[in-house]
């Protein structure tokens, strides 16, 4: 909305405003508004939430030094999501249909976890929604971004392609083409493309989701992660910079660095109150909120290959809690991990609750990291 007032509408009149133009400013000024923002309205929500007895549920078969957690106010990912698409809404280009589809989804996995949190509550236990259930709904969300990314890549402004990391010539397309002038069975085409969204969307909430078990865990983790988005992003879209790296240009997702911009500042405005010891916790509703977000940034700015390394620590949690089910249903009850996920394997060996928070954010840092170089590695 600024952006459209301050720039289309007032730089005819005043040339100064033609700062509003620029993508890195409108960035900065996003993440700016989203912390202050966070930290304005974190007070007052966590009071509401207190008021309204929306406590957390501590599971009974976690570590016993969690159970003191129990009462702490949840789905403070409210605060998030808020801080997020107040500044989204003010400082990007609202007629990029890119920008839409992100937010949406954000919103779409914020209103699953809303219900999931919700159900929690009101049964005054840990258990909400039935992972049947939350998958499915994942499901659905996913199935339909992909739907609209669809129509985007028929109009010419999106690619179905999938870029491999380290490999320049090598971009399979997920629409097939051939199958497109198929009378009864056009929509077959879009079938790979839309499962593949569908899986790395829920992949992305679930790994956020099961992350989010320390005080500032994931929150931290988020704040690294979008930060890399940021960061590529901004050079898929820079014809510069797209050119030099050999990337796949597309003009119209550089909008979506401001989103990320304001996922950075937002985030960090929450850990603010979720460091430990935690004042609020962002329960379902945050975790899957950022989830969704990064994998829809990811899935269009043709990067969701990177995600094992952009949100490596997201990865490693989601993948200790599969390889731990699967021993015990696959081996008489035998356990891979003291306990899954994995962050609680080493608070029973032994670590504190921050010092394993610490190292997991080091190697969040390391693992983003290790993402960027690989955009000149190619």
């Amino acid at each position: 909305m600024l952006y459209w007032l301050l720039y289309q509408k007032l730089f005819p009149y005043f040339r100064l405003f033609r700062i509003f133009h620029y993508l890195t400013f409108r960035t900065v000024f996003a993440s700016l508004t989203a912390l202050l923002t966070g930290l304005l309205i974190g007070p007052f929500l966590i009071a509401r939430l207190r008021e309204f007895q929306i406590g957390q549920y501590i599971r009974e078969e976690g570590p016993q030094s969690h159970q003191k957690k129990g009462g702490t106010p949840t789905m403070g990912g409210l605060l998030i999501v808020i801080s997020i698409l107040v500044p989204t809404l003010l400082w990007s280009d609202l007629s990029n249909p890119f920008v839409w589809i992100v937010v949406l989804s954000m919103l779409a996995f914020a209103g699953i976890g809303f219900i999931d949190d919700y159900a929690k509550v009101t049964k005054r236990t840990n258990k909400g929604l039935s992972a049947k259930g939350k998958l499915g709904l994942q499901f659905l969300v996913g199935a339909c971004v992909a739907v609209a990314l669809s129509v985007l890549n028929q109009r010419g402004v999106y690619s179905a392609r999938l870029a491999f990391p380290f490999l320049k010539r090598f971009r399979p397309d997920l629409i097939i083409g051939s199958l497109l002038h198929q009378p009864h069975f056009w929509w077959l085409a879009f079938v790979p493309f839309i499962a593949w969204v569908v899986l790395v969307l829920a992949g992305a909430s679930n790994a956020v989701n099961l992350t989010d078990g320390l005080d500032g865990l994931a929150i931290g983790c988020t704040i690294i992660a979008a930060g890399a988005l940021t960061v590529l992003t901004y050079v898929s879209g820079h014809v510069v910079f797209s050119d030099y790296l050999e990337l796949q240009r597309m003009p119209m997702v550089s909008e979506l660095t401001i989103f990320c911009g304001a996922m950075v500042g937002g985030s960090i405005g929450f850990l603010w109150y979720n460091a430990h010891p935690a004042e609020v916790f962002m329960g379902d509703v945050g975790s899957l909120a950022l989830g969704g977000a990064i994998g829809t940034v990811a899935v269009i700015i043709k990067q969701e290959l990177l995600l094992p390394l952009i949100g490596g620590v997201f990865i490693m949690e989601l993948f200790s809690v599969i390889l731990q089910v699967g021993s015990y249903k696959l081996r008489n009850g035998k356990r891979i991990f003291k306990m899954a996920p994995l962050h609680h394997h080493f608070e029973l060996l032994g670590w504190s609750e921050s010092k394993v928070i610490a190292r997991f954010w080091i190697l969040a840092l390391i693992f983003a990291l290790l993402a960027l170089t690989t955009l000149k590695l190619r």
